[in-house]
């Protein structure tokens, strides 16, 4: 019997090895025959901790790992699958950096602009 592969958003990685999932899909109302969605939340098992909140992942089902986790990540979608292993990055952080070219003079930060100022009081004296 072949794995199911589900897709979903990271919700919550609070746990250790472990992301919550929230899967959404789209169904049929059998009365009104409007597409209504429905979601589901599964415990996802995550060897590396590598998957943050807000990531979209892959997720397949397999044996379960505790009382409620049976499924493990696959793959990271979008952003996720550029991000490395915590190995690797720490393997990079141990390397020296090299050193940041000076900024211009006549650059502008983004600290240095200030906002416009609100024209709500003028709107009230006219109304």
């Amino acid at each position: 019997m072949p794995r199911r592969i589900l897709e979903g958003n990271v919700v919550s990685d609070k746990m250790d090895k472990t992301v919550t999932v929230l899967v959404e899909r789209r169904t049929m109302h059998p009365v009104y025959k409007k597409y209504i969605r429905k979601s589901d939340k599964y415990a996802a098992h995550d060897e590396q901790n590598m998957y943050k909140v807000g990531d979209r992942v892959q997720i397949e089902e397999c044996r379960p790992i505790s009382k409620r986790k049976s499924w493990r990540v696959v793959a990271g979608l979008g952003d996720a699958a550029t991000r490395q292993a915590p190995e690797v990055t720490e393997k990079a952080a141990a390397e020296p950096k090299a050193k940041k070219a000076p900024a211009k003079a006549g650059a502008k930060t983004a600290a240095a602009k200030k906002p416009a100022a609100k024209k709500t009081a003028a709107k009230k004296k006219d109304a």
